[in-house]
């Protein structure tokens, strides 16, 4: 009976002692720029002149995205190395979207989709962006003679899991924010939970 009592401890807490002897899943390791910034391969390199950029985006059928970021920034660590290397989310970020990154304190020049030429941390400023990570997203037209954030269709700051951040990247491309009377954003986001519980999915 003792012998029986050892053997059933050691079924139990043998899985247990090696799930904590693992520790937890390693995280993603993404490529680090001199600037502190995070360089996953899916992101564009580009000489920031956004009208440029979003006609070469255009060009492609894909959607111009803005990801705003910082060095040292905790939260744009967690989305680089837990939600963007979700093959949902980077599926959606490699064959429907063409990303940009902007530092958020960067001296590097932009010009923004009004013709203002002026740094990253002015940008900034002028768009009036405190967060990071912030994700800002384009029209499918530009709108001639406005900036960046009085033309954006879509303001996303802070980091989401994958689910939030797909569904946002999903609603934009589908252009749902056209009209919300019906659903807005919240309710797209509920639905899509539901519908993911009622398939066992996340």
């Amino acid at each position: 009976m003792k012998r029986l009592a050892t053997g059933l401890i050691a079924l139990v807490v043998a899985p247990v002692l090696a799930v904590w002897l693992a520790g937890p899943a390693r995280a993603v390791e993404i490529e680090m720029g001199d600037d502190g910034l995070y360089k996953p391969a899916w992101l564009r390199e580009t000489f920031k002149d956004l009208r440029e950029d979003f006609a070469d985006a255009k060009a492609e059928g894909k959607r111009l995205m803005l990801i705003v970021e910082q060095r040292g920034c905790i939260y744009c660590k967690k989305m680089h190395e837990e939600t963007f290397p979700d093959p949902r989310v980077n599926a959606m970020l490699t064959g429907n979207y063409y990303p940009i990154q902007i530092n958020l304190h960067g001296d590097t020049e932009v010009v923004d989709t009004d013709g203002e030429t002026l740094t990253e941390k002015a940008a900034m400023g002028k768009w009036r962006i405190l967060f990071t990570p912030t994700l800002i997203f384009l029209p499918k037209e530009l709108e001639p003679g406005k900036s960046v954030i009085d033309q954006a269709v879509a303001v996303m700051p802070g980091a989401f899991g994958p689910g939030t951040t797909l569904d946002m990247l999903t609603w934009v491309f589908e252009e749902r924010y056209l009209d919300q009377s019906e659903e807005d954003f919240q309710r797209y986001h509920a639905r899509m939970i539901r519908e993911r519980n009622d398939g066992n999915t996340e």
